[in-house]
């Protein structure tokens, strides 16, 4: 016995017609769709540059690590969010007296995205309080703690500036 005598050979309800391709490509706009858009003003829109981004940096960033190891024979101010160590370099020794800045969070805090998170919340308090508030011709090092995550903006700014005159700042 066959089964294909049960089947019905009525198409149940509507279908969506099957894709066929074109022969020769996409034939464009269709008919009637309306004007070509227009064209825009000759003159060549300029978007105002963000401020963070001309932002003149005030002190260099340390990467070596020399210069944290150095940094770590230097003053200390603890605080709730992190701890400050400044070293003062020597004149002799042939450094720009400029300031200059580093950052360091241990794997104890947690996972890189909340080291990388904490470290850009120390890189903003710093670049808002160190140009005004900083020891001119010292290397200044922010080790994170856990609670500079939760802890609020300002408050991160008011330990810096405290750490700073700590340290010997202004």
């Amino acid at each position: 016995m066959s089964d294909e005598a049960d089947l019905s050979t009525e198409q149940a309800g509507t279908r969506a017609p099957s894709r066929v391709p074109r022969a020769y490509g996409d034939a464009g706009r269709p008919q009637g769709a309306g004007q070509p858009p227009r064209q825009g003003s000759g003159e060549a829109e300029r978007i105002a540059p963000d401020a963070a981004a001309t932002e003149v940096r005030v002190y260099t960033i340390l990467a070596a690590r020399k210069d944290f190891v150095a940094a770590n024979a230097g003053r200390r101010a603890p605080t709730p969010g992190f701890l400050l160590l400044v070293r003062v370099r020597d004149r002799g020794s042939g450094d720009d007296l400029g300031l200059s800045a580093g950052f360091t969070v241990t794997k104890k805090i947690g996972n890189a995205v909340v080291r990388n998170r904490l470290k850009r919340r120390l890189r903003a308090v710093v670049r808002a309080v160190l140009p005004a508030a900083g020891i001119a011709g010292a290397d200044h090092v922010l080790i994170g703690r856990s609670a500079g995550l939760t802890r609020d903006f300002a408050a991160l700014k008011a330990d810096l500036v405290t750490a700073l005159v700590k340290c010997g700042g202004q």
